[in-house]
């Protein structure tokens, strides 16, 4: 019996990683320009299933931030059905839970229980931080992702860098070009990683190049021992962030299981 890991597309979480990991990986439904989040009896059913597979171990849910979508709180519902299903208050989006899953399904399968399993996601989400540099905001602001006083900053802000926090997306910083804003990113990660060993996911939406080029210069500066991953942001989130998208996942890796490369 091992803990089963179930999170959605917005981790933007690759499949073969999600393979490799026996992580569950339920999609948002994306349709055109909107979206809509997981129903509980969707989120129930996928539980249910998870828990035959895994027995009496137990399930740990990490699902988009309550900001930004209705499905975190049809998890808590679903998990009510439940008396081994731990939903985990993720504030967040990105591969803040990809990284977080990732961390529990390997724990789970080095036969960690339940309990270690969501103290280790914990552990995880409280050590990563995600920057997104947008092209254009006019998606953000129209769906409300983008509160009114950060969409007013933003506009302000030449080339904005979106920061996600506990309260949705703030503006943590610009740049006068798309360059300079992907070289903000690059000393956002190292100003984060204080010199430590860490694990960076690259996401990215219709900007492919971009993200070589940062993860190439995000090799040739972070630590020894580093890891950086490259992922596509899934289409759920694509609709709201729009083309040319670039965003970084920061999480210190120091003295955790090793993370897939």
């Amino acid at each position: 019996m091992t803990v089963r890991v179930v999170t959605d597309s917005s981790s933007n979480l690759p499949h073969w990683v999600a393979e490799e990991l026996h992580i569950e990986v339920v999609d948002l439904h994306a349709m055109g320009d909107t979206t809509a989040g997981l129903s509980a009896l969707e989120l129930a059913a996928t539980y249910a299933r998870q828990l035959e597979r895994g027995g009496d171990a137990g399930l740990i849910a990490l699902h988009i931030g309550k900001e930004f979508s209705s499905t975190w709180s049809n998890a808590v519902a679903a998990a009510a059905v439940f008396d081994n299903v731990r939903v985990i208050d993720t504030d967040s989006v990105g591969m803040n839970l990809g990284a977080a899953a990732m961390a529990a399904a390997r724990s789970a399968q080095m036969g960690a229980t339940l309990e270690e399993c969501y103290d280790m996601a914990v552990d995880i989400l409280h050590r990563s931080d995600t920057w997104f540099y947008v092209h254009k905001l006019d998606a953000l602001r129209k769906s409300g992702r983008l509160t009114t006083g950060a969409y007013v900053a933003a506009t302000l802000a030449a080339r904005p860098i979106l920061h996600v926090g506990e309260n949705g997306l703030e503006v943590a910083a610009k740049g006068r070009t798309p360059s300079k804003a992907l070289g903000r990113l690059v000393d956002l990660v190292q100003e984060h990683a204080e010199g430590g060993q860490v694990f960076v996911a690259v996401q990215q939406y219709e900007a492919r190049e971009n993200a070589r080029k940062l993860e190439q210069h995000l090799r040739s500066v972070l630590p020894e021992g580093s890891n950086v991953l490259v992922v596509d942001i899934a289409p759920a989130l694509a609709v709201h962030v729009g083309p040319g998208a670039v965003g970084v996942t920061l999480v210190n890796t120091n003295n955790l299981p090793q993370l897939p490369k």
